[in-house]
C-alpha cells in the first residue's frame, strides 16, 4: 500500500464520522514508514525535553525521532521521574508545567508531519502517576488488603483525572500478576495471591480509570468488544500489566522462566486479565515470561488465538520494555524479531530496536503489510476514542483546588482512605490496643518509623520535601495531649549495626508501651544501578537499603537479623510491644503470640500511611484490612498459598506446612460471630445453578466493625480435573455497630460455581460442592450443594 492521494477530503478529521470510518480513511493515506511509526514507542520521554531558564524546549533527539517516521505513535514517560530516569525536581516537569509541555509535543508533531497524527502520551501509573507532584497511592498489595474494590475504583478515577489534566493519555498499571511466591521482588505490585480477588480489583481499576465504556456489571461480565466509545475528558486508557503468568516465577526469581501449565494458567493467572478485558481495558502488556516455550510477546496462542479470537479483545497489545529485543535470539535479527512479535499479536513496542525495523521486515517479506495495518488500526482507534484528533489532548483547567489544572485534593483523600483500609491486625491480646487514656509515654522505635520513602514502595517519583506523614509523625498527631512520644531508630534496615540498640531498649523500658516499626523498603537511591528496563541490579548483594522491588528477590523471607535483635531486646524489657510491619511482601514470621501485644501489617501504605497507622493504634479508626496473601512461617515451607491442589499433604517433619496467618485473615477491636450458612436451594442443575447462601453475622463486642464476609467453594466430587483445597468466589462488607447482627446474602450462580474444563473453557460441572462462608480461608463453615446434570 503506497498511501492515498492526500488531495482527497480528510474524512479522518471529521468528528461526526464514525471511528471505524476515520481509521480506515487515515490508514489509507499512510505510507509504510508512517505506519511503522505509529506502532513504535522507542524514545524515553525524559530525553524529549530539557529545562531552559524560561521553561522547556524539545530536544533535537525528539525532533529526529519524529522525522524518522513522519510522526510518533507513542511517547513513553514524558513526565516520569525517579532514580532510573535521573529526573528530579531540579530538571523535571512539575504539575503546573506538564500540560504545556505535552501540548508542545503535540504542536510539533502536528506542524511538522504530513498527516499530523497526535501522539499517545504513555505514563507509568503503578500506584499513582509516577511523576513529580503525582499523588501516590498505597501499593497494589496494600490495596488488595483493603478488600474494597469500590474504594479503589474511586482512587483510580482520581488518578486518571490527574493524568489527563497533565496531558497524559495511557496509564500503564500492574494488575494481572499474582503472588505465588513472595520471594519475588515484585510482590508489592500484585493485588494478592488469589485470582478472584485480583479480578475484582482489576475490574475496579479499569472502571475507575476509563469509566464504564463497555458495560461491565461488577462481576467481570461483558462482551469484551469495543464499539468506539469515546473516553470522557477525565478518564484515561489503561494498559494492564502483565499478560500472562508473570507471577508464576521459578524460585521467586525476577526471570522470564516459568514452569506453567495450561490449566494453571487458565485457573490462576488468566481470570484477572479476562475481567479486565470484559470491563473494557484499552490494552494489555505482553509479559517477559515464556509460556510453553515462547516469550509472551511472541506467543500467537496467547495474543491471537486466546485474546483476540476467543475473548474478542480488540484493544492494543504493548510489549514490555525491550521485550521484543529479547526475541532476536530466537528470530536471528532485529527485523525478524519485530515480524515475529507483530505476527503473534503484539501491536506496539517499548524502547526496543526491533519495531523500528518493521519497514525492512515488510519489504523482506517477513510479515505482510496487512498485519501491520491491523496493528496500526488498533493504535489509531485508541487515539480517536481519546479525542486526540478533536482537541482533547489535554484537559487542564486551573482552579484554586487544581493548581496547574491538576486535581490533587480528591486523589489525596483517596490515598488516605485506602491507607486506613489496608492495615491488617494479625495478632492481638485483646488488651494492648487501642491505646487508652491512661497512657503517658510511648516509645516509637525501628528503621521504618520515620521515613516516607520507605513507606511508598517501588516505582515512585521523588516526593516534595516535607510531604507525607511518617508513622512517627502519625502517632504523635493521633496521641492525646499529655502523651510523651519518644523515638529511637534501634537498628538499621538491613545492616547488623547494633550501635543504636541500647538507646532503643532504654526508651522502651521507660515507656508505657513500645511501637516497633519494622519491615522492608523498596526506596531506590540515586546511586542504585539499573538494568536497561529499569529493574534494580542486585548482583551478589541487594542495593543498599532495598529489600523489595523489581530485581530485589529474596531467598530468605525472615526479617533482617538486626531487626529481629531489636524485637527480642525490646520484648525482653517487659514493656507491652506493638509491632507494625511496613513491607512490600509478607515476611516469614516467628510465633509472636505472648511476646507482643499486637502485630499489624501496614504494607507500603503511601505517603500519608503514617497517619492511618496512628489513627488505628489510638482507636480513632478500627482496623479492617484482610490478608490478600498467606503469610509463611519460613521460606523453606513455600508455597503456602491457600488454593493449592487438594492432595491431602500431611506436612513436613520439622515444621508445619501451613501458613502462619492464612489468606483472608484479619482481626478487629471487637468480636464477630458467624452462624451456620444456609442455602435457599440445596440442589441445582448445571443449566440453572442459581441459589442463595445466607449467613448471620453478629458483632458481639463493644466496638463498631467493618467485617469482610468471604465465600469459598470446595469441590467434593465430580468435575474433569483435580480440585483445589478451596477457591474464593465472592466477598461482601458488613458494617456492624456493637451488638448488631445482620444476614449477609450471597447470590450463588454460574460464575460462582464454574470451573475450568478439559477444553480449558469455564463451565458449571455436575458434582457436589461445599459452599463455605467465614472470616478467612481457614475458618469458613460449609454447607453442601448438589449440582445435577441439566
Amino acid at each position: 500500500m503506497s498511501g492515498r492521494d492526500t488531495a482527497e477530503p480528510p474524512l479522518y478529521r471529521d468528528p461526526s464520522a464514525s471511528v471505524a470510518d476515520r481509521v480506515a480513511d487515515l490508514l489509507g493515506r499512510m505510507t509504510l514508514a508512517e505506519k511503522a511509526g505509529q506502532v513504535n514507542q522507542r524514545m524515553y520521554g525524559w530525553h524529549a525535553y530539557e529545562r531552559t531558564p524560561s521553561g522547556f524546549r524539545l530536544t533535537d533527539a525528539f525532533r529526529a525521532e519524529v522525522d524518522a517516521f513522519g510522526g510518533m505513535g507513542a511517547l513513553y514517560g514524558l513526565q516520569r521521574a525517579d532514580p532510573w530516569s535521573g529526573v528530579t525536581f531540579a530538571d523535571g516537569v512539575r504539575a503546573e508545567d506538564a500540560a504545556e509541555l505535552a501540548a508542545a509535543v503535540q504542536r510539533h508533531v502536528a506542524g511538522n508531519t504530513r498527516l499530523g497524527i497526535p501522539v499517545l502520551m504513555v505514563e507509568e501509573v503503578p500506584h499513582g502517576h509516577q511523576a513529580l507532584d503525582g499523588t501516590v497511592l498505597p501499593v497494589n498489595l496494600a490495596v488488595g488488603a483493603s478488600w474494597d474494590p469500590a474504594l479503589y475504583e474511586e482512587a483510580a478515577h482520581a488518578c486518571a483525572a490527574q493524568l489527563r489534566a497533565r496531558g497524559g493519555h495511557v496509564a500503564l498499571v500492574s494488575a494481572l500478576d499474582l503472588v505465588r511466591d513472595p520471594r519475588w521482588g515484585r510482590t508489592e505490585e500484585c493485588f494478592g495471591e488469589d485470582p478472584y480477588l485480583a479480578a475484582r480489583f482489576t475490574e475496579a481499576l479499569v472502571r475507575g480509570m476509563q469509566g464504564d465504556v463497555r458495560g461491565g456489571n461488577g462481576r467481570g461480565e461483558g462482551d469484551g468488544r469495543g464499539d468506539g466509545t469515546p473516553f470522557a475528558p477525565d478518564r484515561a486508557a489503561v494498559v494492564l500489566k502483565h499478560f500472562a503468568g508473570q507471577g508464576s516465577t521459578v524460585g521467586g526469581r525476577n526471570s522470564p522462566a516459568t514452569e506453567l501449565g495450561a490449566r494453571e494458567l487458565h485457573e490462576i493467572h488468566l481470570p484477572a486479565a479476562r475481567a479486565g478485558v470484559r470491563a473494557g481495558a484499552a490494552g494489555l502488556m505482553a509479559a517477559y515470561n515464556e509460556f510453553d516455550g515462547l516469550p509472551c510477546a511472541a506467543s500467537r496462542p496467547l495474543l491471537t488465538e486466546l485474546l483476540r479470537e476467543r475473548w474478542k479483545f480488540d484493544g492494543i497489545v504493548m510489549a514490555d520494555g525491550r521485550a521484543v529485543d529479547r526475541l532476536v535470539r530466537l528470530a536471528g535479527d532485529e527485523a525478524s524479531a519485530a515480524a515475529l512479535a507483530l505476527e503473534a499479536g503484539t501491536d506496539m513496542g517499548l524502547w526496543d530496536d526491533c519495531f523500528p525495523r518493521l519497514v525492512e521486515a515488510v519489504e523482506r517479506g517477513l510479515v505482510a503489510e496487512d498485519v501491520l495495518d491491523t496493528a496500526v488500526a488498533r493504535v489509531l482507534t485508541l487515539k480517536f476514542r481519546l479525542g486526540l484528533f478533536d482537541g482533547h489532548a489535554t484537559t487542564a483547567t486551573t482552579t484554586t483546588e487544581t493548581p496547574g489544572g491538576v486535581p490533587t485534593a480528591r486523589a489525596r483523600e483517596a490515598s488516605e482512605a485506602l491507607a486506613r483500609a489496608c492495615v491488617v491486625l494479625l495478632e492481638h491480646d485483646e488488651s494492648t490496643l487501642p491505646f487508652g487514656d491512661r497512657m503517658r509515654s510511648l516509645a516509637v522505635l525501628g528503621p521504618n518509623a520515620d521515613s516516607v520513602p520507605q513507606q511508598i514502595g517501588d516505582y515512585t517519583a521523588p516526593q516534595p520535601p516535607g510531604s507525607g506523614t511518617t508513622v512517627l509523625e502519625g502517632i504523635r498527631a493521633a496521641a492525646p495531649a499529655g502523651v510523651r512520644v519518644t523515638y529511637g531508630r534501634g537498628s538499621g534496615l538491613v545492616s547488623d549495626d547494633d550501635s543504636a540498640l541500647p538507646e532503643a531498649v532504654r526508651l522502651a523500658a521507660e515507656a508505657d508501651a513500645a511501637v516497633l516499626v519494622l519491615g522492608g523498603s523498596s526506596a531506590r537511591e540515586p546511586d542504585t544501578r539499573f538494568e536497561d528496563n529499569g529493574a534494580a541490579v542486585v548482583g551478589s548483594a541487594r542495593p543498599a537499603g532495598m529489600t523489595s522491588g523489581e530485581g530485589v528477590d529474596l531467598a530468605d523471607l525472615a526479617l533482617p537479623a538486626g531487626q529481629r535483635a531489636l524485637l527480642d531486646a525490646v520484648a525482653a524489657t517487659g514493656t507491652p510491644v506493638v509491632v507494625v510491619l511496613v513491607q512490600g511482601r509478607p515476611h516469614a514470621l516467628d510465633d509472636l503470640s505472648g511476646r507482643v501485644g499486637a502485630l499489624l501489617s501496614a504494607w507500603y501504605p503511601g505517603p500519608w500511611g503514617g497517619a492511618a497507622v496512628g489513627e488505628i493504634l489510638f482507636g480513632r479508626v478500627a482496623p479492617s484490612g484482610r490478608l490478600p496473601v498467606s503469610v509463611p512461617r519460613s521460606a523453606a515451607a513455600l508455597p503456602v498459598h491457600y488454593n493449592a491442589k487438594d492432595h491431602g499433604y500431611r506436612g513436613y517433619v520439622d515444621q508445619p506446612a501451613t501458613a502462619r496467618y492464612p489468606f483472608g485473615h484479619g482481626l478487629s477491636y471487637t468480636t464477630v460471630e458467624y452462624g451456620e450458612p444456609r442455602l435457599s436451594r440445596e440442589r441445582v442443575t448445571t443449566g440453572d445453578p442459581v441459589t442463595e447462601c445466607t449467613v448471620r453475622v453478629a458483632n458481639t463486642g463493644g466496638r463498631a466493625v467493618r467485617e469482610t464476609v468471604q465465600l469459598y467453594i470446595r469441590r467434593l466430587s465430580g468435575g474433569t480435573s483435580w480440585p483445589r483445597v478451596r477457591e474464593l468466589r465472592d466477598f461482601l462488607g458488613a458494617e456492624l455497630a456493637p451488638g448488631e447482627h445482620t444476614d449477609v446474602v450471597f447470590r450463588v450462580d454460574a460464575h460462582t460455581l464454574e470451573s475450568v474444563t478439559r477444553g480449558l473453557e469455564r463451565e458449571v460441572e455436575a458434582g457436589e460442592v461445599e459452599i463455605e462462608v467465614g472470616s478467612c480461608a481457614a475458618t469458613a463453615r460449609g454447607v453442601r450443594l448438589v449440582v445435577e446434570p441439566a
